[in-house]
């Protein structure tokens, strides 16, 4: 029954009731007496009393609503109200799980021609640094060997200064063109990837190691790549803002998944709200339907944990990476 037929049924059976016991054995003087003001009072209250009742047994699926409304992430999907109450609160239910449904597979979408576009800008600038840029410097590198050789003995140092300098720009370009696309995850695969991460962010008094856990599932290379996104975002929040010395990678396979986790010994996330970084970690792990949960305390560390189910998106591509 509806909720509009609930509230006037209620209220013609009040309304009846009250109606017949003021024909019958209820009477109202003039003046009123003080029996019949009290036994008038009391009615109006038990009517007052009764509506109250049904109106909020009517609207609760309302305010449920509306509480996963104001509470809906869309980084967070699955989350919806039971489908209850009356038909047209019912209706309202149902209309606003399949809006959600909708935006949340929207969203997937933007996001990840969004990342597709990022990667593959990442892709050509990358290698933009490392063919242009690098051969460049490589070359003003062998130059400036050859003059500081057929220097004089008053120019060689400036000139091995400047040859050092070169070189560290070299190096510099080197690493910011493996961190925009990382030649190792194709090349080599996830595993030895995570190895040159952890070994790249170990240093400057932090301790990064990658742990073995077991062989691993061969993923798509679109999982693969989310994966040491995900270990490279995480370990650079660990390295700007967690003060802490150590933090371990593992990836372990199970019958129902693979899980990447980072945890680190630092000072945790705290009470501040979550920053791009989480969020883009987020949206890359809905691209491949995984999951990311964040467990974090003062003194513990922070727990990064990236689950992939099984599924369509782990699929079998090499052979040469089944452990790590």
């Amino acid at each position: 029954m509806s909720l509009f037929w609930r509230i006037f049924l209620l209220n013609s059976v009040v309304l009846v009731l009250v109606t017949g016991l003021l024909l019958g054995p209820v009477t109202v003087s003039s003046p009123v007496l003080p029996g019949e003001a009290a036994l008038l009072v009391a009615g109006l209250a038990v009517v007052l009393g009764v509506n109250a009742f049904v109106l909020r047994i009517g609207l609760v699926p309302l305010q449920r609503l509306s509480r996963a409304m104001a509470t809906v992430d869309l980084l967070h999907p699955g989350r919806r109200p039971s489908v209850t109450g009356p038909p047209e609160m019912a209706d309202l239910i149902t209309t606003y799980n399949a809006m959600v449904d909708r935006l949340e597979r929207e969203r997937a979408l933007s996001a990840g021609r969004a990342l597709t576009a990022q990667e593959g800008e990442r892709h050509r600038v990358a290698r933009e640094l490392h063919d242009e840029v690098g051969q460049t410097l490589t070359a003003v590198l062998l130059q400036l060997k050859r003059l500081a050789d057929r220097s004089p003995a008053a120019l060689r140092g400036e000139a091995r200064q400047a040859q050092e300098a070169t070189r560290s720009s070299l190096d510099e370009i080197r690493r910011i063109a493996r961190q925009l696309r990382p030649g190792v995850l194709d090349e080599l695969g996830l595993a030895s990837a995570l190895r040159a991460l952890a070994a790249e962010f170990t240093g400057h008094g932090l301790t990064a190691r990658l742990e073995s856990r077991g062989p691993l599932p061969l993923l798509a290379d679109d999982v693969e790549l989310v994966v040491y996104r995900v270990a490279q975002e995480a370990l650079t929040n660990v390295a700007r803002h967690a003060g802490a010395d150590r933090v371990t990678l593992s990836v372990r396979a199970t019958d129902h998944g693979t899980e990447l986790l980072i945890h680190d010994n630092g000072k945790g996330i705290g009470p501040a709200e979550e920053g791009a970084g989480i969020r883009g970690m987020r949206e890359r792990a809905l691209l491949i339907g995984a999951s990311l949960t964040l467990e974090s305390s003062e003194g513990r560390g922070t727990r990064v944990r990236l689950w992939i189910p099984s599924g369509p998106a782990s699929i079998t591509r090499r052979s040469d990476e089944a452990h790590v």
